[in-house]
């Protein structure tokens, strides 16, 4: 599980980066789609959505940093908002 973890982190960035582009990279791809799996592992009740508490058991990263994700303030944040969120922060360390 940590191996899947370190190899998720070092790919998101990239995944983050290439998601306003047309044509992504292979690994580019698997680190969204493995981003979108662990979501879907964490929404419990499968709407779409991450309460805090769903974020606590399945992304405790993503509830670390919940109140700067969830920036419409609707105490859930989107898969979307992930990615926007990643891409932002990926961006300003480039």
């Amino acid at each position: 599980m940590q191996r899947y973890l370190l190899a998720l982190s070092l790919l998101l960035p990239t995944a983050c980066m290439a998601a306003n582009q047309p044509q992504q990279g292979y690994f580019a791809k698997r680190a969204e789609a493995a981003l979108a799996e662990r979501f879907s592992q964490a929404d419990s009740n499968k709407d779409g959505k991450l309460t805090l508490e769903e974020a606590k058991k399945g992304m405790p990263r993503v509830a670390e940093n919940f109140d700067s994700i969830d920036t419409n303030h609707q105490c859930f944040v989107t898969l979307e908002q992930l990615k926007t969120v990643m891409a932002t922060r990926a961006s300003q360390k480039s």
